[in-house]
């Protein structure tokens, strides 16, 4: 298959990045300058909190101040996480755009992350689903540990289908695919996919590859060749697993655009701009820009 002639880039940061900052609590102000930021760079999706218990998530604990403090831009979708009905109730009267529910192809994973079973997991969505439906608020459906598990090692892709048809059959219009800890190489990466594809058509299907192995890039090009046109990424390599031993970040936005920009494939999104907020919010954190091409093309 040819490559896709537009990518649809979903920018994680906010959300899949900050929550695993260690430290103090990011100031709502900062998170909120993050987001119009990315936003003003072009991205249209933009994952920029998560409605969870600030006991578990400290850093996700002013979700909706986050969401009433953005000046949201026309054309870009904010969604946010919410992991069971309570979070949906909140995340809605925060007025989102769209949620999003977050299960795992391993057991293990899945017990040491949310404290349940996958089956579990999918059955605890069952009302965060219906009300989303009546409310017409589109769901995400992510499925991590796609490529690996830190506990279990190898996942049967079948495994990887059988979770994303779940949550597909459920009424997630697309399913975020993860390699959560890194390990995946790129013929993993097609054999997964082809496997899932067969439940799930790849239009409804996304990648959110963590770079751990430094193999993310590579990985996200084995997909694009077989028709994936939906990345997740985080600008400056932001994020990680707290659940994964020596988990490093999402793949850079700001790597991911580069690559696309040499292949050819559009996405609307200004890499300068994206350059200088990854240097920004790193300049923030006060830690290293975690993204390759940021620190090349340094402002």
């Amino acid at each position: 298959m040819a490559f896709p002639k537009q990518v649809r880039l979903v920018e994680m940061s906010p959300r899949d990045g900050l929550q695993n900052e260690s430290g103090p609590v990011i100031a709502t102000s900062i998170k909120t300058q993050l987001i119009e930021r990315l936003a003003d760079c072009g991205l249209n999706h933009i994952e920029s909190a998560s409605f969870v218990s600030p006991k578990w998530v400290p850093q996700m604990g002013d979700a909706a101040d986050v969401m009433a403090g953005i000046k949201r831009k026309a054309g870009v979708r904010y969604s946010v996480l919410t992991p069971n009905l309570r979070g949906f109730e909140n995340a809605l009267a925060a007025g989102v755009d769209e949620v999003a529910v977050f299960g795992a192809a391993s057991e293990s994973f899945s017990q040491k992350n949310i404290n349940c079973s996958i089956a579990e997991s999918l059955e605890r969505f069952r009302p965060v689903m219906e009300a989303a439906s009546k409310h017409k608020i589109p769901v995400r459906g992510y499925v991590s540990t796609v490529l690996g598990c830190p506990y279990e090692g190898e996942i049967a892709p079948e495994q990887v289908a059988n979770v994303a048809k779940a949550l597909a059959d459920m009424g997630c219009y697309e399913i975020s695919l993860g390699d959560t800890i890194g390990v995946g190489t790129p013929l993993k990466a097609k054999r997964m996919l082809e496997t899932v594809a067969k439940q799930v058509p790849v239009e409804r299907l996304a990648a959110h590859f963590h770079d751990t192995y430094g193999q993310a890039l590579a990985n996200l090009y084995a997909v694009l060749e077989e028709g994936v046109a939906v990345l997740d990424a985080s600008v400056a390599g932001l994020g990680g697993c707290p659940y994964a031993k020596g988990a490093s970040g999402n793949v850079a936005t700001e790597d991911v655009l580069y690559m696309l920009e040499g292949l050819g494939i559009g996405t609307g999104v200004d890499l300068h701009k994206l350059v200088a907020t990854g240097d920004w919010i790193s300049s923030q954190l006060n830690r290293l820009n975690g993204s390759k091409v940021g620190q090349a093309l340094k402002p």
